[in-house]
């Protein structure tokens, strides 16, 4: 089958601590990211060894992955593998860039998002002009508050053109028609995260093509339903695989909202769903 994952281990340490972020920051203590390490290497395992199917892998950790030695090396060893589609991470690029020297760039991605206030403007910039240099696809973003406005425009700017950025609302925040039509701006894409997608009862592939597993190998439709499907490692989610409509009311992320079969965005971000990047680059 050709099945999308997405995966969140128990990882909820960031060298970042955003204000706007939903994400739990905490350190992890030196258990937690050994049982972090050793649920992301069975993880790996169970991907590499699915030689029947065609699997896309987005990997999107509560904390930062890639400054974690395990997170570099099983995006590189995956990548690799011909059966891999596509394997991605969501990052805010704080890590060193030359582990990429080893992936195989035709399979691997990455989700990057700046956050102003955490990181020197000219030290992100540099770190995306690296990622250009190396051929690695990624897309950039920000979080769509005043205060990003300024430094927003100034990395779309410098970016090279043929590099998304997109720009996420913030959470709970509501956009007068004139903020959104500056944001839009930098981000033609932006309406679609503007609002909350009203979802309940509408089809989504999530729980038939795409499916999310945590930690502990729990498979469930997606992030945002707790219902579970089976288990990964025992095989038992396949039974349960199947188009399903949303139970939600609404779905207001990106990584959920752009499974919904209501929505274009298969075609708008063919071939970069996972990484989000759109099959043509919109110009602002």
């Amino acid at each position: 089958m050709d099945l999308t994952i997405l995966y969140r281990g128990p990882l909820a340490s960031c060298d970042y601590d955003c204000p706007y972020c939903p994400f739990a920051k905490r350190r992890d203590s030196r258990a937690e990211l050994t049982a972090d390490r050793g649920a992301l290497e069975r993880f790996a395992a169970w991907a590499a060894d699915q030689r029947d199917d065609r699997l896309s892998l987005l990997f999107t950790p509560w904390g930062e992955g890639l400054v974690r030695s395990w997170y570099r090396r099983t995006l590189t060893e995956l990548s690799r593998l011909p059966h891999i589609r596509r394997v991605a991470i969501q990052t805010n690029l704080s890590c060193r860039t030359d582990w990429l020297a080893d992936a195989d760039l035709d399979t691997l991605a990455l989700w990057c998002t700046f956050h102003p206030g955490q990181t020197p403007y000219d030290r992100f910039l540099a770190k995306c002009r690296d990622l250009a240099a190396r051929g690695v696809r990624h897309s950039v973003g920000v979080v769509g508050l005043p205060e990003h406005l300024e430094q927003a425009r100034r990395l779309r700017a410098d970016l090279p053109a043929r590099v998304y950025l997109w720009v996420n609302a913030a959470e709970g925040r509501t956009y007068t028609d004139a903020e959104a039509d500056e944001w839009t701006g930098l981000d033609p894409l932006f309406p679609y995260s503007r609002h909350p997608h009203p979802s309940a009862g509408l089809p989504c592939r999530t729980g038939e093509s795409v499916i999310s597993v945590d930690g502990d190998g729990t498979v469930r439709r997606c992030h945002f339903v707790r219902a579970e499907l089976g288990h990964l490692y025992d095989g038992s989610y396949r039974r349960a695989l199947g188009p399903r409509a949303c139970p939600l009311a609404v779905c207001d992320c990106h990584i959920g909202y752009v499974h919904l079969e209501t929505l274009p965005l298969y075609d708008v971000f063919a071939g970069g769903v996972l990484e989000r990047i759109p099959a043509t680059v919109p110009g602002p």
